[in-house]
């Protein structure tokens, strides 16, 4: 299979072409550490968080990931049911 075949594999997968570290960033942005570390309890969040600890962290353990991944595409549905309730006023 080549490159180029893979990548429309996926053409609708929110999650395709995003790196671990802009889904952590684009979380830690939307909800803070605090509310993150509550959303998914794990130490990376709760205990001195950062970007790095977290990337590592997520990066050796996949059920954590899942969950890193499927609270950003919890995040991205409800930003566009707000956008889509509250339009966007020029």
């Amino acid at each position: 299979m080549n490159d180029a075949t893979s990548a429309n594999e996926q053409p609708r997968n929110p999650l395709h072409g995003l790196t671990l570290e802009a889904i952590v960033s684009s979380l830690h942005e939307h909800y803070g550490w605090t509310e993150l570390g509550q959303r998914i309890p794990i130490r990376c969040f709760i205990q001195d968080p950062s970007i790095s600890s977290s990337l590592k962290f997520l990066r050796k353990t996949p059920w954590a990931r899942d969950k890193v991944e499927g609270l950003y595409l919890f995040m991205l549905r409800e930003k566009r049911r707000y956008d889509g309730r509250h339009g966007e006023q020029a």
